[in-house]
């Protein structure tokens, strides 16, 4: 079994009674029901509830099935992750992975169908579903560079938006409008506009908080000093071998095989170089010293 690597933060309104429910549902499940089985349902329901939404303004009472879909969508994707660990059948990877792939197709079915309902304007709806995916970027980066998976912000998770998704619902049976300021606006257009401030708020604080964090625990290295300056104009360290580079005139003088002074012929060579008469010789390759032996 493989242990999660980050540390899950669930501090919503209703975490401690979800999690007793899902713990209590998750160990009377039958035997043939799987993982993968409630992840499959609970992106079945959203793509339900975006289309219900679209039928909505012609069938009032689809607004019903929405309710009962984000239910069937709670029910699913709630209890998979917590099934898994009752069961000890663990895959963080897989099923994080897969759990975000699926809640931002399914925030998008979800918010199309409302867009396509005539229940929350285009421009609001691309608003929000831009604040959810930059807000959703920065918990998935913080999950691997910071080791903690956040699941709530300020008491709010995915159960209360569900839940306040459905008292929309419910609302829309009644009137798709409210009066904001003596003017009539859409229901979901208000909401709308809110949760886009909180979703970038969020977006916002989440990112500074983390990148001090990080910087604290990666603080900027000083430079290290360079010592070529200082090192001997025969000889210097070779960085890859480790030993010590030494030109070859330099290392046959050591042996006592080239006379410490340059002979007649080989002074006048390179005076004539130095007058431009002679092409200069290739360049010596460097023999290396290993400074262990």
């Amino acid at each position: 079994m493989q242990k999660p690597r980050e540390t899950r933060i669930q501090a919503s309104l209703l975490a401690g009674v979800e999690k007793r429910a899902l713990i209590w549902m998750a160990e009377r499940l039958p035997a043939w029901v799987g993982s993968d089985h409630l992840t499959a349902l609970g992106a079945v329901a959203m793509l339900g509830a975006g289309i219900a939404f679209w039928l909505a303004p012609g069938q009032p009472l689809a607004l019903l099935a929405v309710v009962a879909l984000l239910a069937v969508n709670w029910f699913g994707d709630s209890l998979d992750g917590t099934l898994a660990r009752v069961r000890h059948q663990e895959r963080p990877r897989y099923g994080f992975y897969v759990d975000h792939v699926l809640d931002v197709v399914g925030i998008l079915l979800l918010f199309s169908g409302l867009v396509a309902g005539r229940f929350m304007s285009p421009l609001v709806g691309a608003g929000f579903l831009i604040a959810y995916y930059l807000l959703t970027v920065e918990i998935a980066l913080a999950t691997h560079t910071v080791g903690t998976f956040r699941i709530s912000y300020w008491k709010m998770g995915p159960t209360e938006m569900r839940i306040l998704l459905a008292a929309g619902a419910l609302q829309l049976l009644r009137s798709p409008d409210v009066v904001l300021f003596g003017n009539r606006v859409l229901l979901f257009d208000l909401g709308g506009v809110i949760g886009i401030a909180a979703l970038l708020s969020t977006f916002v604080f989440s990112a500074v908080s983390n990148t001090r964090t990080l910087y604290r625990r990666e603080p900027l290295p000083p430079l290290a000093k360079t010592t070529e300056g200082t090192q001997s104009s025969h000889h210097r360290v070779d960085r890859v071998s480790g030993g010590i580079v030494v030109e070859p005139t330099q290392a046959l003088r050591r042996v006592g095989l080239v006379a410490a002074k340059d002979p007649p012929s080989l002074a006048s060579g390179r005076a004539a170089l130095r007058g431009g008469r002679m092409a200069p010789p290739p360049p010596t390759v460097p023999l290396v010293v290993s400074s262990t032996s």
